[in-house]
């Protein structure tokens, strides 16, 4: 894979065999590591991490048996009525409300009572007419009430599945499930809500069925790849230049009106608190105690505290990584991965696309030779721009792999597998035709990575969009598509 001691990839038969066998696998770094087997408990097969059921030296609690979520009708929990209820009800008074109160808390009373009543009718219908399940390989969903809906999707088309639990749901043992399917962003499923087990297994059910397996097939174990200390978490967070700015402002405004004795000067101050609430407390909640891991059915990111997310995406799902280094982080080693991933969109995109928040730059370029399987992205040659100047970055292309990286005060490094490419194009202005230079764009599916090389010389811009269009031509021929990964042939596919 070109880094050694870097587990097995899940999504190739070698690695899905190795996974389903217990053969023995090491995470980067080299320290020694096996595919944890699965539990053969009373829920079945787990994913093996700390805290799960099943998981070693948990207790074993008795659990009421599960009914086959892979057969038959299914609905979602039965308090997904009153939730509904009480949002409705929340509403009512927050709005019109005061409005009625005006004539009496007696007619605001009946009318929250009636209102109440005439949801819970509503959401009770609706509930009981809406349900859910397997068909074969296809996802049948039932839904509405007035205005019925009725859905089959080939689990073939799908792209990512998420389990999330806000911290009301994990109180309760509930989890909501979201499936997302290529389509855009109508095509996303959302099962709110399901027991916590109840949604586990039915992931585990989805995913297996993408794969090409029965959906009552055990669920794939996993190989341990990173846990992020919160210690490096705490200080990556605060070791950024508008964190730390903005810290500084705050503090200067805060003790500047305090000595003139101008509490106006405060009232800059609550901006600056709410920016850093959402640019230091928003990602370090997010992704405490977070979780990555391998499996035959592909990577599976857990973390979050006052909304739990474990999500998964399937093996080649991934189109194009790209590694960020802020200035401050070099002096502690570590980047960030993001990628752009086939199936999310608009807000879901850019919301699913961290893979890892915080790591070390060694284990970032072992993830990306792992998604991307036979490639080694650090050993891409890359080439200074023709302008000299830093910002333009540089180019490197190989057989596998277009790599660009820029930026001084914080360096992006974009990484897009030929086979993932959609367009790639030359541009120049008419002032750049002037001093020569040209820049060399690929076109991925949406997504934060906006791969682009700016500065090179026409002649070498050129050079490289023709064989990146080769390069890619002989990828997508011999590379196979990613539904049924599990069962399907990899054998290259007949030239066109």
């Amino acid at each position: 894979m070109g880094h050694p001691g870097s587990v097995a990839h899940p999504a190739s038969p070698a690695g899905f065999a190795a996974a389903h066998h217990g053969a023995p696998g090491g995470p980067p770094g080299g320290a020694s590591v096996r595919f944890l087997p699965p539990s053969t408990g009373p829920q079945g097969p787990h994913h093996g991490h700390p805290g799960s059921p099943g998981y070693p030296g948990e207790p074993d609690r008795p659990r009421r048996p599960e009914p086959d979520i892979t057969r038959g009708a299914h609905r979602t929990h039965w308090a997904t009525v009153p939730f509904q209820v009480v949002l409705v009800t929340v509403v009512f008074i927050a709005l019109p409300g005061p409005l009625l109160s005006e004539l009496g808390l007696g007619w605001l009373f009946l009318a929250t009572v009636a209102l109440a009543c005439g949801t819970t009718a509503f959401a009770l219908l609706s509930w009981w007419q809406s349900s859910f399940g397997l068909r074969e390989d296809h996802l049948v969903v039932h839904s509405g009430l007035v205005r019925r809906s009725s859905r089959e999707i080939p689990l073939s088309r799908l792209q990512a599945v998420d389990v999330v639990r806000p911290l009301l749901m994990q109180v309760l043992g509930l989890a909501e499930l979201r499936v997302e399917l290529a389509g855009g962003d109508a095509s996303e499923i959302r099962l709110r809500y399901l027991r916590w087990e109840t949604a586990e297994r039915f992931r585990a059910a989805l995913l297996a069925h993408a794969a090409g397996l029965s959906g009552s097939t055990p669920e794939a174990p996993e190989a341990p790849f990173y846990k992020l200390p919160f210690g490096l978490l705490l200080a990556a967070m605060t070791f950024r230049l508008p964190v730390l700015g903005a810290t500084m402002l705050f503090l200067l405004l805060v003790v500047a009106g305090f000595a003139m004795g101008e509490p106006g000067v405060l009232g800059g101050a609550i901006p600056l608190m709410l920016g850093l609430m959402r640019g230091f407390l928003g990602p370090l909640t997010r992704y405490t105690d977070f979780y990555a891991s391998l499996s035959p059915d592909g990577l599976r990111l857990r973390y979050g505290v006052f909304q739990a997310r474990m999500q998964t995406v399937p093996p080649d799902r991934v189109q194009a990584v790209r590694i960020v280094e802020p200035l401050l982080w070099r002096s502690l080693g570590v980047v960030r991965v993001e990628a752009n991933v086939a199936g999310y969109v608009g807000e879901r995109q850019m919301d699913s696309s961290t893979l890892l928040p915080v790591a070390p730059r060694e284990l970032a370029y072992a993830l990306v030779d792992e998604l991307f399987p036979g490639t080694d992205a650090r050993g891409v040659a890359l080439h200074p721009a023709l302008t000299g100047r830093p910002r333009d970055g540089a180019l490197g292309v190989d057989e596998h792999l277009y790599v660009a990286r820029r930026g001084r005060l914080c360096e992006v490094t974009e990484i897009v597998p030929h086979a993932r490419t959609q367009t790639i194009r030359m541009s120049a202005g008419p002032l750049a035709r002037r001093r020569g230079v040209a820049e060399v764009d690929v076109d991925t599916p949406p997504g934060p990575i906006r791969a682009r090389a700016t500065g090179r010389e026409i002649t070498e811009a050129r050079r490289v969009v023709e064989g990146m269009a080769a390069y890619g031509h002989d990828a997508r021929r011999r590379t196979p598509g990613p539904e049924r990964w599990a069962t399907r042939s990899d054998t290259p596919a007949a030239d066109d």
